[in-house]
Protein backbone atom coordinates (compact mmCIF):
# COMPACT_ATOMS: atom_id res chain seq x y z
CA UNK A 1 0.00 0.00 0.00
CA UNK A 2 1.30 3.38 -0.89
CA UNK A 3 2.01 6.49 1.23
CA UNK A 4 0.64 9.70 0.12
CA UNK A 5 3.60 11.66 -0.84
CA UNK A 6 1.74 14.76 -1.89
CA UNK A 7 -1.10 16.50 0.12
CA UNK A 8 -1.80 18.78 -3.10
CA UNK A 9 -4.59 17.17 -4.74
CA UNK A 10 -4.43 15.40 -7.73
CA UNK A 11 -7.84 14.56 -8.45
CA UNK A 12 -11.02 17.25 -6.56
CA UNK A 13 -14.43 16.50 -6.76
CA UNK A 14 -16.91 18.75 -5.18
CA UNK A 15 -20.97 18.32 -4.93
CA UNK A 16 -20.69 16.36 -8.19
CA UNK A 17 -24.23 15.41 -10.02
CA UNK A 18 -24.92 13.51 -12.89
CA UNK A 19 -28.50 13.45 -14.69
CA UNK A 20 -29.81 11.22 -17.60
CA UNK A 21 -32.76 12.34 -19.32
CA UNK A 22 -35.47 9.50 -18.73
CA UNK A 23 -36.89 8.29 -21.99
CA UNK A 24 -40.44 8.95 -22.86
CA UNK A 25 -42.83 7.97 -25.87
CA UNK A 26 -41.90 9.84 -28.66
CA UNK A 27 -38.47 10.83 -27.90
CA UNK A 28 -36.79 9.27 -31.01
CA UNK A 29 -39.00 11.56 -32.92
CA UNK A 30 -38.31 14.65 -31.59
CA UNK A 31 -36.84 17.07 -33.90
CA UNK A 32 -34.84 20.92 -33.93
CA UNK A 33 -38.82 22.40 -34.25
CA UNK A 34 -39.95 20.23 -31.51
CA UNK A 35 -37.55 21.90 -29.42
CA UNK A 36 -38.25 25.17 -30.57
CA UNK A 37 -41.49 24.48 -30.22
CA UNK A 38 -41.04 23.79 -26.12
CA UNK A 39 -38.92 26.23 -25.73
CA UNK A 40 -36.14 24.11 -23.77
CA UNK A 41 -32.87 25.22 -26.24
CA UNK A 42 -30.91 24.12 -23.38
CA UNK A 43 -31.63 20.94 -22.69
CA UNK A 44 -32.10 21.66 -19.01
CA UNK A 45 -33.18 18.17 -17.12
CA UNK A 46 -35.90 18.21 -14.42
CA UNK A 47 -35.02 15.86 -11.50
CA UNK A 48 -38.56 14.64 -12.48
CA UNK A 49 -37.91 13.47 -16.12
CA UNK A 50 -34.89 12.50 -15.19
CA UNK A 51 -32.42 9.34 -13.86
CA UNK A 52 -30.32 10.79 -11.38
CA UNK A 53 -26.73 8.19 -12.32
CA UNK A 54 -24.70 10.06 -9.19
CA UNK A 55 -25.44 13.22 -6.79
CA UNK A 56 -23.69 14.52 -4.12
CA UNK A 57 -20.45 13.06 -4.70
CA UNK A 58 -18.01 15.20 -3.26
CA UNK A 59 -14.21 13.94 -2.62
CA UNK A 60 -10.20 14.45 -2.65
CA UNK A 61 -7.50 12.17 -3.85
CA UNK A 62 -3.87 12.96 -3.21
CA UNK A 63 -1.06 12.66 -5.19
CA UNK A 64 0.35 9.27 -4.74
CA UNK A 65 -2.40 7.73 -3.13
CA UNK A 66 -4.24 4.43 -4.21
CA UNK A 67 -8.30 5.57 -4.45
CA UNK A 68 -10.61 3.10 -4.65
CA UNK A 69 -14.13 2.89 -5.74
CA UNK A 70 -16.58 -0.16 -4.80
CA UNK A 71 -20.07 -0.45 -4.81
CA UNK A 72 -22.63 -2.72 -6.77
CA UNK A 73 -23.72 -2.69 -10.27
CA UNK A 74 -25.65 0.56 -11.39
CA UNK A 75 -24.22 2.20 -8.26
CA UNK A 76 -22.36 4.87 -10.46
CA UNK A 77 -18.89 3.63 -10.50
CA UNK A 78 -18.23 3.50 -14.33
CA UNK A 79 -20.02 7.06 -14.31
CA UNK A 80 -18.11 8.47 -12.32
CA UNK A 81 -14.93 7.39 -13.76
CA UNK A 82 -16.34 8.76 -17.22
CA UNK A 83 -16.62 11.98 -15.41
CA UNK A 84 -13.34 12.29 -13.92
CA UNK A 85 -11.66 11.07 -17.42
CA UNK A 86 -13.60 13.97 -19.30
CA UNK A 87 -15.65 11.21 -21.22
CA UNK A 88 -18.99 13.00 -19.52
CA UNK A 89 -20.09 16.28 -18.68
CA UNK A 90 -21.63 16.75 -15.42
CA UNK A 91 -24.95 17.62 -14.78
CA UNK A 92 -23.91 20.05 -11.80
CA UNK A 93 -20.44 20.26 -9.45
CA UNK A 94 -16.85 20.40 -10.33
CA UNK A 95 -13.92 18.23 -11.45
CA UNK A 96 -10.31 19.25 -11.54
CA UNK A 97 -7.48 16.82 -12.32
CA UNK A 98 -3.84 17.84 -12.47
CA UNK A 99 -1.85 16.17 -14.76
CA UNK A 100 -2.21 14.01 -17.32
CA UNK A 101 -4.70 11.48 -17.53
CA UNK A 102 -4.81 8.08 -18.86
CA UNK A 103 -7.93 5.79 -18.74
CA UNK A 104 -8.43 2.27 -18.89
CA UNK A 105 -12.79 2.15 -19.10
CA UNK A 106 -14.18 0.45 -21.71
CA UNK A 107 -13.15 -2.37 -23.19
CA UNK A 108 -12.34 -1.36 -26.13
CA UNK A 109 -12.55 1.92 -26.11
CA UNK A 110 -9.98 4.06 -28.41
CA UNK A 111 -8.92 1.18 -30.61
CA UNK A 112 -9.69 0.70 -34.32
CA UNK A 113 -11.29 -2.55 -35.04
CA UNK A 114 -10.41 -3.02 -38.84
CA UNK A 115 -6.37 -2.02 -38.25
CA UNK A 116 -3.76 -3.84 -36.04
CA UNK A 117 -2.60 -3.46 -32.91
CA UNK A 118 0.71 -2.13 -33.96
CA UNK A 119 -1.46 1.00 -35.33
CA UNK A 120 -3.45 1.25 -32.52
CA UNK A 121 -0.54 1.34 -30.34
CA UNK A 122 0.17 4.71 -32.30
CA UNK A 123 -3.27 5.90 -32.14
CA UNK A 124 -4.01 5.61 -28.94
CA UNK A 125 -0.49 6.64 -27.48
CA UNK A 126 -1.18 10.01 -29.46
CA UNK A 127 -4.60 10.61 -28.05
CA UNK A 128 -3.09 10.58 -24.53
CA UNK A 129 -0.36 13.03 -25.46
CA UNK A 130 2.55 11.43 -26.63
CA UNK A 131 4.11 12.11 -29.60
CA UNK A 132 5.19 9.61 -32.23
CA UNK A 133 9.06 9.48 -31.26
CA UNK A 134 7.55 8.93 -28.01
CA UNK A 135 5.28 6.02 -29.03
CA UNK A 136 8.45 4.39 -31.13
CA UNK A 137 10.87 4.49 -28.27
CA UNK A 138 8.22 2.85 -25.72
CA UNK A 139 6.66 0.55 -28.23
CA UNK A 140 9.03 -2.40 -27.81
CA UNK A 141 8.27 -1.92 -23.97
CA UNK A 142 4.65 -2.11 -24.89
CA UNK A 143 4.49 -4.81 -26.71
CA UNK A 144 6.55 -7.15 -24.46
CA UNK A 145 4.24 -5.90 -21.20
CA UNK A 146 1.05 -6.64 -22.93
CA UNK A 147 3.08 -10.23 -23.97
CA UNK A 148 0.65 -9.68 -27.38
CA UNK A 149 4.30 -10.28 -29.57
CA UNK A 150 2.86 -12.44 -32.48
CA UNK A 151 -0.34 -10.65 -32.96
CA UNK A 152 0.55 -6.96 -32.99
CA UNK A 153 0.00 -6.96 -36.79
CA UNK A 154 -3.35 -8.41 -36.36
CA UNK A 155 -6.50 -6.72 -36.42
CA UNK A 156 -7.89 -6.41 -33.20
CA UNK A 157 -11.46 -6.81 -34.56
CA UNK A 158 -9.78 -10.65 -34.10
CA UNK A 159 -8.40 -10.17 -30.32
CA UNK A 160 -10.53 -11.71 -28.17
CA UNK A 161 -11.79 -9.81 -24.54
CA UNK A 162 -8.47 -11.03 -22.57
CA UNK A 163 -5.69 -9.12 -25.26
CA UNK A 164 -7.88 -5.84 -25.43
CA UNK A 165 -7.53 -5.33 -21.99
CA UNK A 166 -3.41 -6.55 -22.40
CA UNK A 167 -2.97 -4.23 -25.07
CA UNK A 168 -5.21 -1.35 -23.63
CA UNK A 169 -3.40 -1.32 -19.95
CA UNK A 170 0.09 -1.30 -21.75
CA UNK A 171 -0.48 2.02 -23.40
CA UNK A 172 -1.89 2.98 -20.44
CA UNK A 173 0.74 2.55 -18.14
CA UNK A 174 3.60 3.48 -20.73
CA UNK A 175 2.21 6.96 -21.81
CA UNK A 176 3.91 8.24 -18.05
CA UNK A 177 0.19 9.53 -16.82
CA UNK A 178 0.61 11.17 -13.29
CA UNK A 179 -2.91 9.66 -13.25
CA UNK A 180 -4.05 6.69 -13.90
CA UNK A 181 -8.43 5.55 -14.33
CA UNK A 182 -8.81 1.98 -14.38
CA UNK A 183 -12.15 0.64 -14.29
CA UNK A 184 -13.65 -3.02 -13.71
CA UNK A 185 -11.58 -4.24 -17.19
CA UNK A 186 -8.77 -5.63 -15.41
CA UNK A 187 -11.19 -8.98 -14.40
CA UNK A 188 -10.93 -9.45 -17.57
CA UNK A 189 -7.53 -10.22 -18.29
CA UNK A 190 -5.68 -13.70 -16.78
CA UNK A 191 -4.27 -14.48 -13.95
CA UNK A 192 -0.56 -13.95 -14.93
CA UNK A 193 -1.15 -10.52 -16.46
CA UNK A 194 -3.21 -9.55 -13.48
CA UNK A 195 -0.39 -10.20 -11.11
CA UNK A 196 2.05 -7.91 -13.98
CA UNK A 197 -0.89 -5.59 -13.60
CA UNK A 198 -1.00 -5.30 -9.86
CA UNK A 199 3.02 -4.93 -9.74
CA UNK A 200 3.01 -2.26 -12.05
CA UNK A 201 0.18 -0.43 -10.32
CA UNK A 202 2.66 -0.73 -7.32
CA UNK A 203 5.52 0.45 -8.98
CA UNK A 204 3.67 3.57 -10.30
CA UNK A 205 2.29 4.46 -6.79
CA UNK A 206 6.01 4.08 -5.72
CA UNK A 207 6.63 7.18 -8.30
CA UNK A 208 4.19 8.92 -6.73
CA UNK A 209 1.53 8.70 -9.40
CA UNK A 210 -2.26 8.43 -8.64
CA UNK A 211 -4.45 5.80 -9.79
CA UNK A 212 -8.41 5.87 -9.24
CA UNK A 213 -9.40 2.31 -9.13
CA UNK A 214 -13.27 0.55 -9.65
CA UNK A 215 -13.14 -2.97 -9.15
CA UNK A 216 -15.83 -5.87 -7.65
CA UNK A 217 -12.62 -7.53 -6.37
CA UNK A 218 -12.84 -6.63 -2.72
CA UNK A 219 -9.67 -8.39 -2.02
CA UNK A 220 -7.70 -6.10 -4.80
CA UNK A 221 -9.13 -3.14 -3.51
CA UNK A 222 -7.85 -3.67 0.14
CA UNK A 223 -4.69 -4.60 -1.20
CA UNK A 224 -3.70 -1.73 -3.31
CA UNK A 225 -5.82 1.29 -2.43
CA UNK A 226 -5.45 3.92 0.71
CA UNK A 227 -9.02 4.88 0.93
CA UNK A 228 -12.03 3.61 -0.50
CA UNK A 229 -15.29 4.84 -1.53
CA UNK A 230 -18.41 3.42 -1.55
CA UNK A 231 -21.10 4.18 -3.91
CA UNK A 232 -24.95 2.80 -3.05
CA UNK A 233 -27.71 4.45 -5.78
CA UNK A 234 -25.63 7.16 -6.84
CA UNK A 235 -24.48 8.39 -3.25
CA UNK A 236 -21.29 8.40 -1.49
CA UNK A 237 -21.91 6.14 1.64
CA UNK A 238 -18.86 5.69 2.76
CA UNK A 239 -14.96 7.41 2.69
CA UNK A 240 -12.63 5.73 5.09
CA UNK A 241 -8.96 3.40 5.24
CA UNK A 242 -10.40 0.03 3.18
CA UNK A 243 -10.34 -2.55 5.80
CA UNK A 244 -13.65 -0.32 6.98
CA UNK A 245 -15.11 0.28 4.02
CA UNK A 246 -15.01 -3.09 2.85
CA UNK A 247 -16.77 -4.84 5.91
CA UNK A 248 -19.17 -2.12 6.00
CA UNK A 249 -19.70 -2.86 2.44
CA UNK A 250 -19.74 -6.66 2.71
CA UNK A 251 -22.45 -6.36 5.86
CA UNK A 252 -24.97 -4.33 3.98
CA UNK A 253 -24.97 -6.66 1.12
CA UNK A 254 -25.39 -9.69 3.86
CA UNK A 255 -28.24 -7.56 5.12
CA UNK A 256 -29.41 -7.57 1.85
CA UNK A 257 -28.59 -11.38 0.89
CA UNK A 258 -30.73 -11.80 3.85
CA UNK A 259 -33.91 -9.94 3.25
CA UNK A 260 -34.30 -11.98 -0.59
CA UNK A 261 -33.42 -15.07 1.90
CA UNK A 262 -36.48 -14.78 4.08
CA UNK A 263 -38.49 -12.97 0.65
CA UNK A 264 -37.61 -16.28 -0.70
CA UNK A 265 -38.42 -18.54 2.19
CA UNK A 266 -42.16 -17.00 2.62
CA UNK A 267 -42.42 -17.68 -1.15
CA UNK A 268 -41.42 -21.13 -0.68
CA UNK A 269 -43.07 -21.75 1.73
CA UNK A 270 -46.50 -20.38 0.30
CA UNK A 271 -45.63 -22.87 -2.76
CA UNK A 272 -45.08 -26.07 -0.70
CA UNK A 273 -48.16 -25.26 1.08
CA UNK A 274 -50.42 -24.33 -2.09
CA UNK A 275 -48.83 -27.49 -3.91
CA UNK A 276 -49.72 -30.21 -0.70
CA UNK A 277 -53.22 -30.97 -1.85
CA UNK A 278 -52.24 -32.52 -4.96
CA UNK A 279 -48.15 -33.35 -4.72
CA UNK A 280 -47.21 -34.05 -1.09
CA UNK A 281 -45.18 -36.82 -0.65
CA UNK A 282 -45.04 -37.60 -4.66
CA UNK A 283 -42.07 -37.01 -7.22
CA UNK A 284 -42.63 -34.42 -9.51
CA UNK A 285 -43.37 -35.55 -13.16
CA UNK A 286 -40.41 -36.18 -15.60
CA UNK A 287 -38.59 -38.35 -12.48
CA UNK A 288 -37.29 -34.53 -10.84
CA UNK A 289 -36.93 -35.09 -6.96
CA UNK A 290 -40.00 -33.57 -4.97
CA UNK A 291 -38.56 -31.04 -2.07
CA UNK A 292 -40.83 -32.67 0.31
CA UNK A 293 -42.15 -35.84 0.84
CA UNK A 294 -42.85 -38.38 3.72
CA UNK A 295 -45.67 -39.90 5.53
CA UNK A 296 -46.85 -36.69 7.64
CA UNK A 297 -47.64 -39.01 10.93
CA UNK A 298 -44.96 -36.10 11.85
CA UNK A 299 -45.26 -32.62 10.05
CA UNK A 300 -42.59 -29.92 9.82
CA UNK A 301 -44.30 -26.56 10.36
CA UNK A 302 -41.81 -23.88 10.74
CA UNK A 303 -37.90 -23.56 9.87
CA UNK A 304 -35.94 -20.62 11.46
CA UNK A 305 -32.39 -19.38 11.69
CA UNK A 306 -31.62 -17.27 14.54
CA UNK A 307 -28.49 -15.19 15.35
CA UNK A 308 -27.06 -15.17 19.23
CA UNK A 309 -28.93 -11.85 19.88
CA UNK A 310 -32.07 -13.99 19.31
CA UNK A 311 -33.31 -12.44 16.21
CA UNK A 312 -34.28 -13.99 13.21
CA UNK A 313 -31.24 -14.13 10.77
CA UNK A 314 -29.94 -15.25 7.18
CA UNK A 315 -27.04 -13.80 6.92
CA UNK A 316 -24.00 -14.33 9.67
CA UNK A 317 -19.56 -13.48 9.77
CA UNK A 318 -18.07 -17.20 9.61
CA UNK A 319 -17.73 -18.15 13.40
CA UNK A 320 -20.93 -16.36 14.73
CA UNK A 321 -22.92 -18.55 16.76
CA UNK A 322 -26.44 -19.30 15.27
CA UNK A 323 -29.29 -22.30 15.63
CA UNK A 324 -31.75 -23.33 13.64
CA UNK A 325 -34.72 -24.03 14.64
CA UNK A 326 -37.60 -26.65 13.96
CA UNK A 327 -41.17 -26.54 14.66
CA UNK A 328 -43.49 -29.91 14.59
CA UNK A 329 -46.89 -31.20 14.99
CA UNK A 330 -47.56 -35.03 15.62
CA UNK A 331 -50.52 -35.88 14.04
CA UNK A 332 -50.82 -39.04 16.64
CA UNK A 333 -48.80 -39.88 19.68
CA UNK A 334 -45.11 -40.70 18.54
CA UNK A 335 -42.34 -42.55 20.37
CA UNK A 336 -40.08 -43.23 17.35
CA UNK A 337 -38.87 -40.42 15.72
CA UNK A 338 -35.54 -38.49 15.07
CA UNK A 339 -34.79 -35.08 14.07
CA UNK A 340 -31.92 -34.06 11.58
CA UNK A 341 -30.85 -31.10 10.09
CA UNK A 342 -28.05 -31.10 7.26
CA UNK A 343 -26.26 -27.92 5.44
CA UNK A 344 -24.76 -28.42 1.48
CA UNK A 345 -23.98 -26.04 -0.98
CA UNK A 346 -25.98 -25.19 -3.76
CA UNK A 347 -24.68 -27.29 -5.71
CA UNK A 348 -25.18 -30.27 -3.70
CA UNK A 349 -21.85 -30.80 -1.50
CA UNK A 350 -22.62 -31.90 1.54
CA UNK A 351 -21.00 -29.97 4.32
CA UNK A 352 -22.23 -31.03 7.75
CA UNK A 353 -24.99 -32.47 8.73
CA UNK A 354 -26.21 -34.40 12.27
CA UNK A 355 -29.79 -35.77 14.16
CA UNK A 356 -30.62 -36.52 17.38
CA UNK A 357 -30.33 -40.41 16.74
CA UNK A 358 -26.80 -40.01 15.67
CA UNK A 359 -26.14 -37.75 18.80
CA UNK A 360 -27.48 -40.52 21.20
CA UNK A 361 -31.31 -39.11 21.91
CA UNK A 362 -33.99 -41.82 22.74
CA UNK A 363 -37.06 -40.55 21.46
CA UNK A 364 -39.31 -40.89 24.64
CA UNK A 365 -42.93 -39.24 23.59
CA UNK A 366 -43.75 -36.63 20.83
CA UNK A 367 -47.45 -35.68 20.88
CA UNK A 368 -49.37 -32.28 19.66
CA UNK A 369 -47.01 -29.56 19.05
CA UNK A 370 -43.40 -28.76 19.74
CA UNK A 371 -40.15 -27.47 18.70
CA UNK A 372 -36.56 -28.57 18.55
CA UNK A 373 -33.66 -26.49 18.19
CA UNK A 374 -29.76 -26.88 17.09
CA UNK A 375 -27.05 -24.61 18.38
CA UNK A 376 -23.69 -23.86 16.97
CA UNK A 377 -21.85 -21.50 19.20
CA UNK A 378 -19.35 -21.15 16.47
CA UNK A 379 -20.60 -22.07 12.92
CA UNK A 380 -17.20 -21.75 11.07
CA UNK A 381 -18.12 -21.84 7.40
CA UNK A 382 -16.33 -20.38 4.44
CA UNK A 383 -18.07 -17.72 2.95
CA UNK A 384 -20.24 -18.36 0.21
CA UNK A 385 -23.87 -19.51 0.01
CA UNK A 386 -25.69 -22.64 1.48
CA UNK A 387 -29.07 -24.44 1.75
CA UNK A 388 -30.28 -26.69 5.09
CA UNK A 389 -32.47 -29.33 4.90
CA UNK A 390 -34.11 -30.54 7.63
CA UNK A 391 -36.24 -34.00 8.42
CA UNK A 392 -38.21 -35.77 11.45
CA UNK A 393 -38.33 -39.72 10.68
CA UNK A 394 -38.61 -42.83 12.59
CA UNK A 395 -35.09 -44.58 13.64
CA UNK A 396 -35.54 -46.99 10.75
CA UNK A 397 -34.99 -43.96 8.25
CA UNK A 398 -38.52 -43.98 6.97
CA UNK A 399 -39.59 -40.18 6.46
CA UNK A 400 -42.16 -38.46 8.59
CA UNK A 401 -41.18 -35.42 6.57
CA UNK A 402 -38.27 -34.44 4.75
CA UNK A 403 -37.94 -30.85 3.29
CA UNK A 404 -34.95 -30.48 0.57
CA UNK A 405 -33.64 -26.32 1.02
CA UNK A 406 -35.93 -25.32 3.70
CA UNK A 407 -34.08 -22.70 4.34
CA UNK A 408 -30.89 -20.83 2.61
CA UNK A 409 -28.37 -18.64 4.09
CA UNK A 410 -25.03 -16.53 3.34
CA UNK A 411 -21.62 -16.63 5.11
CA UNK A 412 -18.74 -13.56 4.82
CA UNK A 413 -15.73 -13.27 6.17
CA UNK A 414 -12.97 -10.26 6.95
CA UNK A 415 -10.53 -12.75 4.53
CA UNK A 416 -10.60 -15.38 2.28
CA UNK A 417 -10.12 -18.74 2.18
CA UNK A 418 -11.22 -21.93 -0.03
CA UNK A 419 -13.47 -25.03 0.74
CA UNK A 420 -16.27 -25.05 2.67
CA UNK A 421 -14.81 -24.83 6.54
CA UNK A 422 -13.35 -22.13 7.92
CA UNK A 423 -11.36 -22.98 11.45
CA UNK A 424 -10.29 -20.59 13.83
CA UNK A 425 -6.50 -20.42 13.19
CA UNK A 426 -3.33 -17.88 12.71
CA UNK A 427 -0.02 -17.67 10.81
CA UNK A 428 3.27 -17.98 12.63
CA UNK A 429 6.26 -16.68 11.36
CA UNK A 430 9.78 -17.42 12.18
CA UNK A 431 13.60 -16.96 11.64
CA UNK A 432 14.39 -14.73 8.20
CA UNK A 433 10.35 -15.01 7.19
CA UNK A 434 9.63 -11.15 7.94
CA UNK A 435 5.54 -10.12 6.49
CA UNK A 436 3.86 -7.13 7.45
CA UNK A 437 0.45 -7.82 9.22
CA UNK A 438 -3.35 -7.10 8.58
CA UNK A 439 -4.82 -4.61 9.85
CA UNK A 440 -7.10 -5.22 12.93
CA UNK A 441 -10.76 -4.16 11.55
CA UNK A 442 -11.66 -0.58 13.07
Amino acid sequence: MSAAIDQEPAIRVEQLAKLYRRSMPGDRLRTLKSVLVSGNLTGNLRREDSIVALEGVDFTVRRGEAFGVIGGNGSGKSTLLKLIAGMLKPTSGRIAVAGRVAALIELGAGFHPEISGRENVFINGAVLGLTRREIERRYDEIVEFSGLGDFMEEPVKNYSSGMYVRLGFAVAIHTDPEVLLVDEVLAVGDEAFSHRCVRRIEEFLAAGKTILLVSHSLDLVGGVCDRVLWLQDGRQRLIAEPRRVIDAYRQAVAEQEGREHQAAKIQRDAGIAAAEGEAAGTAAQDGATALRWGSREAEITGVQMFAADGTERYHLVSGAAVAFEIRARASRPLTDFVFGVAIATPRGVEVWGTNTDLEGYMPESFEGEGRVRLACPALRLAPGEYVVDVAVHARDGAPYDYQKQALTFTVTAPTGGVGVYFPEHRWELAGGIRCTPPEEPA
